[in-house]
């Protein structure tokens, strides 16, 4: 049986030698490539005008098909999902350069305005929640668009 001395010696042990690996340049990330960071960048600008597109022109038929109020409600909901799009891209490309973990209080964008939204009685809840995922659609659009035509 083994002292609990050594049970501790032999786990500090054992961390210092993992985070000298993951330190170390043979077993850490392999550096970006030129121009990777110029692709991300490119791809959060055109999901960024693929989910304005999106709610521009849903907007418009909620707006055609329904009234003027419920068109507003979706576009609350739209440009709550643009902030939290945008939030989630900043956090995504700050995953290689940061060390600590990525925060998941972007998703305290979209509490705060279905909570909004259920106690504002001049808010419709569907409306806002639907203009919410636009940018859902707008993800899952553009990935089948860029899967179906050659570059």
């Amino acid at each position: 049986m083994t002292a609990p001395e050594d049970t501790l010696d032999a786990t500090s042990d054992a961390a210092d030698v993992a985070a000298e690996a993951t330190d170390s340049p043979e077993f850490g990330l392999p550096p970006a490539p030129e121009g990777a960071m110029d692709d991300y960048f490119r791809l959060q600008q055109n999901l960024l005008f693929c989910t304005l597109g999106f709610t521009a022109v849903i907007f418009s038929f909620v707006w055609g098909f329904y009234s003027l109020h419920i068109a507003l409600n979706y576009l609350i909901g739209a440009s709550t999902g643009v902030v939290y799009l945008r939030m989630l891209a900043k956090n995504v490309g700050e995953i290689g350069r940061e060390r600590g973990k990525v925060g998941s209080g972007h998703i305290a964008v979209f509490i705060g305005v279905m909570i909004v939204a259920t106690q504002w009685n001049q808010l419709e809840v569907l409306p806002v929640f639907l203009g919410f995922l636009t940018y859902k659609a707008a993800l899952i659009s553009y990935t089948l668009w860029t899967a179906v035509l050659p570059p």
